[in-house]
């Protein structure tokens, strides 16, 4: 398990850092903008430069698994970041859900990884 977490945390820091670093300066070619709500939704965020707030969650994030920095801080950071685009890519834009339900497994199993950094938040009665 814990070589399967090292890869996962690699993979996952990687994708979040070049995606990030792509979302506060452009460097990757970009495809055509979608139809649709999709397309609204997209130029919403750009518009209203909403997407800089998540490129730098994802930015940092992904330096943070990389480094093994903070690793349970970061899939928390991640988290609510993934349940966006799973959102997105499930009611909007279907082609890129393959790539985000990868990203999603990587995420769970470092998530099942650190398990007990996050068992206080499953407590079902906290102090």
């Amino acid at each position: 398990m814990k070589i399967a977490a090292l890869i996962c945390r690699i993979l996952l820091g990687l994708v979040f850092t070049i995606f990030g670093a792509n979302g506060l300066h452009p460097f990757l070619p970009m495809p055509p903008m979608p139809a649709g709500l999709a397309r609204d939704y997209v130029t919403i965020l750009m518009q209203s430069h909403y997407v800089v707030i998540v490129a730098a969650v994802q930015f940092i994030s992904g330096l943070m698994l990389l480094a093994n920095l903070y690793v349970p801080l970061a899939l928390t950071l991640l988290g609510p970041v993934l349940v966006n685009i799973l959102c997105y890519h499930f009611l909007m834009q279907p082609v890129g859900l393959p790539l985000a339900l990868i990203v999603t497994l990587l995420w769970f199993v470092l998530f099942f990884y650190y398990r007990r950094s996050f068992a206080g938040i499953f407590e079902r009665k906290p102090i």
